[in-house]
C-alpha cells in the first residue's frame, strides 16, 4: 500500500517554462504585442493545474515486490514486481526499487505505461556476493499522465529483509549429478569384499562373513584465515569454499556417508559432528551462513589438536585453505603430516586466476616482461606446493575458484570409487 505521495515538477515543465521566458524576451526586443506570450503562459499554468488535479484525485497506483525470503549467494536470484494503475486514464510509471546497500546499485528502475485500471509485472535478478541480512527499502513510483508536466511520487511500503545463504542453488544443481554419477563405481560391477569391516552379515557353516561398511565419515574443514579473504569475481575464497562445502555435503549424504564440519582461523571455530540424517544438511547450512573471514594467520596446531580429540574414527578430511608459497606451506606441514597420519587428508587450495591470466598474456615491453615473470613465479610456487604435499603422502587439489565445487566433488567420488576412504 502507498505510504505517501509528493508533487514534483517534471523536466518537461521546466523546458516549457524556459521556452515561454525566451518567447517573452524575443517579443520584447521585436516590440511585438505581448498578448500571445501571455495567453500561452496562462494556458500553460491552467494545463499544469489540470494535470495536478488528474494525478491527485482518486486512488494512487500501487506496487508490490515478491521474492524468496532467502537468497543464494553468488547466484542470480529473481525478484518479481507487480504494478497496478488505479487511475481511470493511462499513466507512465517509473518504478524504482530501493535495493540493499550491499549491491551498490543506484539505478534499478523500470518505466512502464499502463492503461486505466491495468496491472502489469516485470522481473529482474540480483546476484549477492556476501552472506548475511540484506535490507530492501520501499518501492518508489514516479507517476506521469499523458500531459507529463508534473510527477506524482508515490512511496509504497515494501520494506523487507532477505537472508543470503550459501549457494543452495548450486547444491540443487549438483543433486542429480550426485544421484547418477559413479553410481556403480565407474560403471563396474559392484564387488562384495569379505572381512574388511566389523559389520556382521551372516553365519555360514560356522564361518563369520562381513560386508564393507557403506557409511564413512567425511569432514569439511574450512580455513577462515587472512588468505581466504582474497576475492575473485567479487566472491571471497571463503565463500567459494562454503558453497563447495554445501554441495559436497549433499553429495556425501546421497552416497550414504556421514558429513561433518570444522572451521578455524587463529582460534577454533564451529564444529558439527558427522552425521547422515537428512536434517544434517540444514544444520550445515545454518552454521555456514554465519562464518566470517578473519585477518590473522590460521593456527594449524589448534586444528590438529581438535581433530585428534574430536574425530576418533578414520575419516576423509577435506581441508579448504590457501597457500601462496612453499615456505608458507612448510610452516604448517608438520601439523598436516600429523593429521594425515590418522586420517585421509585432502588439501584443497586455489590458483590465482588473475596472475595466471597475466602470465599468459603476450609481452610487448620490459614492464610486461617483468609482470609476466613475476606471475609465472607465483604459478610455479603453486605447483611446487602440490609436489611438496605429494612427497609427504598428502592428497591435494589445485583449482581455480570457479572450478572448486566440481573438482572437489569429482575427487570425493574418485576416492569413494577406489574405496580409499
Amino acid at each position: 500500500m502507498a505510504k505517501s505521495s509528493v508533487l514534483l515538477l517534471s523536466t518537461r515543465w521546466f523546458f516549457t517554462l524556459g521556452g515561454l521566458i525566451v518567447l517573452f524576451i524575443v517579443w520584447y526586443f521585436l516590440a511585438l504585442p505581448i498578448l500571445l506570450p501571455k495567453v500561452l503562459t496562462g494556458s500553460f499554468f491552467i494545463i499544469t493545474l489540470a494535470d495536478i488535479l488528474f494525478l491527485f484525485r482518486g486512488k494512487n497506483p500501487v506496487a508490490s515486490r515478491t521474492m524468496s525470503d532467502r537468497f543464494s549467494n553468488s547466484d542470480w536470484n529473481p525478484v518479481h514486481i507487480t504494478v497496478k494503475n488505479n487511475f481511470r486514464f493511462p499513466v507512465t510509471i517509473n518504478v524504482i526499487d530501493e535495493l540493499p546497500v550491499q549491491f551498490q546499485i543506484r539505478n534499478q528502475q523500470k518505466s512502464i505505461r499502463l492503461k486505466g485500471g491495468e496491472t502489469n509485472a516485470f522481473d529482474y535478478k540480483l546476484r549477492p556476493v556476501e552472506r548475511g541480512e540484506y535490507e530492501f527499502g520501499n518501492l518508489i513510483l514516479m507517476v506521469k499522465s499523458g500531459l507529463g508536466l508534473v510527477v506524482k511520487k508515490v512511496t509504497s511500503g515494501q520494506e523487507a529483509t532477505v537472508a543470503v545463504y550459501p549457494s543452495y542453488v548450486q547444491m540443487r544443481k549438483y543433486e542429480l549429478f550426485a544421484q547418477s554419477a559413479y553410481s556403480n563405481e565407474f560403471g563396474s560391477k559392484r564387488i562384495r569384499k569379505i572381512g574388511h569391516s566389523m559389520e556382521f552379515e551372516q553365519i555360514n557353516l560356522m564361518v563369520n562373513h562381513y560386508t564393507d561398511e557403506r557409511s564413512q565419515q567425511v569432514y569439511c574443514i574450512i580455513d577462515k584465515g587472512r588468505l581466504m579473504k582474497m576475492a575473485f569475481e567479487k566472491l571471497t575464497l571463503l565463500d567459494y569454499a562454503i558453497n563447495a562445502t554445501l554441495v559436497l555435503s549433499n553429495v556425501c549424504l546421497h552416497k550414504q556417508d556421514k558429513i561433518g564440519l570444522i572451521t578455524f582461523s587463529n582460534k577454533l571455530g564451529s564444529l558439527l559432528v558427522a552425521d547422515k540424517k537428512p536434517i544434517q544438511l540444514d544444520n550445515m547450512l545454518q552454521v555456514l551462513y554465519k562464518q566470517q573471514t578473519q585477518f590473522l594467520e590460521s593456527d594449524y596446531e589448534k586444528l590438529y589438536l581438535q581433530v585428534r580429540s574430536q574425530i576418533k574414527q578414520r575419516s576423509l578430511l577435506v581441508l579448504f585453505t590457501n597457500f601462496e608459497s612453499v615456505s608458507g606451506l612448510r610452516r604448517q606441514l608438520p601439523y598436516l603430516k600429523k593429521i594425515s597420519g590418522h586420517h585421509l587428508l585432502l588439501v584443497v587450495f586455489f590458483e590465482n586466476t588473475e596472475l595466471k591470466t597475466l602470465s599468459e598474456q603476450p609481452v610487448n615491453n620490459i614492464e610486461g616482461l617483468y609482470t609476466k615473470t613475476i606471475a609465472e613465479k607465483f604459478g610455479f610456487e603453486k605447483k611446487m606446493i602440490v609436489k611438496e604435499l605429494a612427497n609427504h603422502g598428502i592428497l591435494s587439489i589445485l583449482t581455480s575458484p570457479q572450478q572448486l565445487t566440481i573438482n572437489a566433488v569429482n575427487k570425493y567420488l574418485e576416492l569413494k570409487a577406489r574405496q580409499a576412504i
